[in-house]
């Protein structure tokens, strides 16, 4: 994302390592902070801070922005749970008009959050108990009534879970009104609690698992065949698939299901529908990547080949453009990116720089920490390259001396179109010279007049290592791969600021 609306002096601030830093308004650090938050903790700044900031920079905002930004992160960032904060939030400092209740309708995707949306606003306004849900925002319940008409009978029992919200209580809350004989038989069976048992691989393997076998062998052959019947329902989601993959192979099925299983992951038309996150391939290739199975090679090869479909449209980078990819590995990068995820930023960075490093044709890739150093690796690969990067990290140190990518192209004369850097944007100095990333880039200028350096946020923490007032320096914040969509936006001339306002509401 670029940023030339600020002014040096005003914005000049420090980062949590205490090096010089520049603000990036309020428009672009909520921005940042939605499209990288996970509402864990990071490694600078705790879930709870991070909520905060959120909702001082709502204050600050235009409201029709936040709520364009609500539907951005929801619909074309495939994010879930910060948009539900963003439209509670908003409801509590907008109203007079039916921007929220339309913004919620966009949001609610899944029929389990509409009762995310609600635990979220009990626990943004502090309530407990029976009055937990009471003096509920007007637009907040015309929105959930809305969103009540996108779900059938499967989508809402599929959700119907014993949770301290349930969906006959946000139906009893919100009253939503029928469109039809149908759904109001439907809407009947939620307030009965009568919904239909959902054809699951969870609800299936649970039926199983209260069943009594006379044996262990028995027992592992009705698991397997199973397994084999989800497969061949053809009604086995593809996030299930990722995150079963390791449960299938173990359970021994067919080849021919190991085969029709391969075939999933890797077909072109099933990524795209599943808009998974790059770094949910990644979790499931270290998973496999484990057993000892004479089918795990196959199972590589259909993830290798699920990643790359995920980027196979991204523009911008023919043989003649020279791309530079340089990955953080400090210790600041090492935090997981959710409480119940083994993927940390780190992983992210290297995942996102080896896709990049994938659809280039001219590229030097490599990693920095206390030092800089290249790696050379195929551009046919990418999850075993973030996985080699993996294995390598510890030999550039942990500090974030991001400055030496641009030292080292300054003292080769290597002439990039393009640098690309995947921090968390804290980038200082360990040696206590005081040298910057931003002194090093006006040499650079001297030798490649018409680079131009992208700095890809993976943390959102408000603060750029860089003045973003000139015209070649970039920021942009994201984990998905639709950041690749804003790049080629900038290469046309637009921004993300720019993608976000024009969302139709």
């Amino acid at each position: 994302m670029k940023f030339n609306f600020l002014t040096p002096k005003k914005h000049q601030t420090t980062n949590h390592e205490g090096a010089l830093a520049w603000k990036t308004g309020p428009a672009a650090e909520l921005y940042a902070a939605v499209v990288t938050a996970s509402l864990n903790d990071k490694f600078y700044e705790s879930s709870d801070k991070r909520l905060e900031r959120i909702r001082e920079l709502i204050a600050q905002n235009e409201p029709l922005f936040v709520a364009k930004l609500a539907v951005y992160a929801r619909t074309q960032m495939h994010l879930r749970s910060v948009p539900l904060v963003l439209v509670v939030e908003l409801a509590k400092v907008h109203a007079g008009d039916d921007l929220v209740s339309r913004t919620v309708a966009r949001v609610v995707q899944r029929a389990d959050e509409i009762t995310e949306l609600l635990a979220y606003y009990s626990l943004s306004n502090g309530r407990t108990g029976t009055k937990k849900l009471g003096r509920l925002s007007k637009q907040l319940q015309k929105g959930l009534a809305m969103a009540f008409n996108h779900f059938d009978e499967y989508q809402f029992a599929k959700y119907n879970r014993a949770t301290d919200i349930r969906l006959r209580d946000a139906l009893f809350l919100v009253h939503p009104k029928s469109k039809d004989e149908n759904q109001r038989a439907l809407f009947d069976k939620i307030a009965a609690d009568t919904l239909a048992t959902p054809y699951t691989w969870e609800t299936e393997l649970s039926a199983l698992g209260q069943q009594a076998f006379e044996s262990a062998a028995a027992k592992a052959a009705a698991v397997r065949a199973k397994w084999e019947a989800l497969i061949d329902s053809n009604r086995l989601g593809y996030m299930a698939l990722l995150r079963n993959l390791r449960n299938i192979i173990e359970t021994e099925v067919s080849g021919a299901h190991m085969q029709r299983v391969c075939a999933t992951l890797s077909d072109a038309r099933a990524v795209q529908k599943a808009r998974q996150l790059p770094f949910r391939y990644l979790a499931a290739y270290r998973e496999v990547l484990q057993l000892k199975s004479g089918y795990t090679s196959l199972v590589l090869d259909a993830l290798e080949e699920a990643v790359q479909v995920s980027v196979q449209n991204m523009q911008g980078f023919n043989e003649e453009v020279r791309v530079v990819v340089a990955c953080d590995v400090s210790g600041s990068m090492q935090k997981a990116v959710s409480p119940r995820s083994k993927i940390l930023n780190y992983d992210i960075g290297l995942m996102l720089g080896m896709l990049l490093q994938h659809r280039c044709r001219n590229v030097v890739s490599g990693m920095f920490g206390d030092t800089w150093k290249v790696i050379n690796l195929p551009r046919k690969s990418v999850l075993a390259n973030v996985q080699e990067f993996y294995r390598r990290e510890g030999e550039v140190g942990y500090s974030t001396n991001g400055y030496l990518v641009i030292r080292d192209l300054v003292n080769r004369r290597v002439k990039a179109d393009k640098v690309m850097i995947f921090t968390d944007c804290q980038l200082w100095d360990n040696t206590g010279y005081h040298q910057s990333l931003t002194q090093e880039w006006k040499k650079y200028k001297a030798v490649a007049p018409n680079a131009r350096l992208y700095l890809f946020d993976l943390a959102g923490y408000g603060s750029s290592p860089i003045n973003l007032l000139q015209e070649d320096v970039f920021l942009i914040a994201a984990w998905s791969d639709k950041i690749f969509e804003v790049l080629e936006a900038i290469e046309n001339g637009g921004t993300a600021l720019e993608t976000i306002e024009a969302v139709d509401l």
